[in-house]
């Protein structure tokens, strides 16, 4: 694995392209600690769990059903000008927003604010996952998602942990959370900055059209490049099962995602700059665990293959769900954090590598766009029934105990279904 790690490093291209991941990632963890902050944490914002439900639902539902068209258009435009000018849109986006918390305002236009910064950032991910193939062989594949996925996601967190540093700085009021804004909206022009150096014409698609077409035929080239990419998908049985397994993960990571933001603020902590403190250390804890996958992933699926180790995953969060969720302690809950973000990204890794290797290049960036779509429609279901469902202080044996019980059902469900699936064409 580090022979050819340092063999995947060594190449110009890739350093370029995660360079760019790794600006942007630093500064969404910035941006999201801000956000954290200021929606979940404030002491004058008493948040539960259906305020929290709702807060979701604003941010990621309507980029669930617009993202689909977003990956028509990354499989149409330059992807390394997506990768230029989303952060720079972001930084105007972001400016906007701080320019609204420092008025005090946290309503309707705040949201649809916040909704706009993170569906570019959709936009922009899907973009990355489409160009990685253009960057290293085939066969590097499993390793290069391995580093730059999770090295990403490592890097989000080390830019929570700024974000957090900044909040000690600048205050937890209003005034300091506008400044957070600020400092995030200027690296995201430093995210726009790195991905000029990438050729322009380096990471496909190996077509770009749409010049000169009027809205209407841009519309109906998008809903039949929608239904070419849904069909595409539906010819290569083991991409349309990873699409489903990270989906149904999604789903039960968000409600245990949900469940911490309440155990962190109302169990084990008093008052909201604490249960800020505990949250930071539980994300901090998931993403160790997203580093020990990227270590552990890459050789288990040469062993293995990836169907068997995303299935054992699936197992493996079933049993500690049981064993480290149910006594509701701060500690074993801590353990939990990481034994799920091994597992969060070990699936993750999994699926993008089967996608880059089964779909055409013409169609991934639909294909993860749609990835993107049931990210953030399923973690938004999640939290739906975690609001209706979890205490104001998270403590609901039933529910984690309905959600070991889907991690075991989900693991047998995909073995069966993958091992009736046809070998698809690589």
């Amino acid at each position: 694995m580090w022979g050819e790690l340092r063999g995947i490093v060594r190449g110009r291209d890739f350093r370029r392209l995660y360079g760019t991941r790794i600006a942007s990632q630093l500064t969404d963890g910035v941006f999201q600690v801000a956000l954290a902050g200021y929606v979940f944490f404030s002491p004058e914002r008493q948040t539960t769990a259906g305020k929290a439900a709702a807060a979701f639902a604003v941010m990621l539902l309507p980029y669930s059903v617009l993202g689909p068209f977003a990956g028509v258009f990354i499989d149409r435009w330059q992807r390394r000008q997506i990768l230029l000018w989303a952060p720079v849109l972001r930084a105007v986006l972001v400016l906007g927003v701080a320019g609204l918390v420092a008025a005090g305002q946290d309503g309707a236009v705040f949201f649809c604010g916040v909704l706009a910064v993170l569906g570019v950032n959709r936009f922009f991910l899907a973009a990355l996952s489409a160009a990685l193939p253009h960057v290293v062989r085939g066969e590097q594949l499993v390793t290069a998602n391995a580093f730059s996925v999770t090295s990403g996601t490592v890097v989000a967190f080390v830019g929570a942990g700024i974000g957090y540093l900044l909040r000690s700085v600048f205050g937890a009021g209003t005034d300091g959370t506008a400044l957070i804004l600020v400092t995030a909206s200027a690296l995201f022009l430093g995210a726009g900055l790195v991905a000029t150096s990438l050729p322009r014409g380096l990471l496909g698609p190996p077509e770009v059209g749409g010049a000169g077409h009027g809205l209407a035929e841009e519309l109906r080239d998008v809903l039949g490049g929608l239904v070419d990419g849904a069909r595409h998908l539906a010819e290569r049985r083991p991409a349309a099962y990873a699409l489903g397994v990270i989906a149904f993960h999604r789903f039960l990571y968000g409600v245990f995602l949900i469940m911490t933001l309440l155990l962190c603020r109302n169990a084990f902590a008093a008052g909201a700059d604490a249960g800020l403190a505990k949250a930071a250390v539980m994300l901090g804890l998931s993403g160790a665990g997203f580093f020990a996958a990227a270590l552990v992933t890459p050789m288990a699926v040469r062993r293995v293959g990836k169907e068997a180790w995303t299935a054992g995953l699936l197992g493996t969060a079933a049993v500690a769900v049981c064993a480290l969720g149910l006594p509701f302690g701060e500690v074993p809950w801590a353990g939990l954090s990481f034994v799920l973000g091994v597992v969060s990204q070990g699936v993750k890794l999994c699926v993008d590598t089967t996608l880059q290797e089964r779909i055409d290049d013409a169609f991934l960036g639909r294909v993860f766009a749609v990835y993107d779509m049931l990210f953030n429609a399923m973690f938004a279901a999640a939290a739906a029934v975690a609001a209706a469902a979890l205490p104001a202080d998270g403590r609901s044996p039933a529910m984690l105990g309905a959600v070991a019980a889907a991690y075991a059902a989900g693991a047998l469900l995909y073995v069966r279904g993958t091992r009736r699936s046809p070998t698809a064409r690589t």
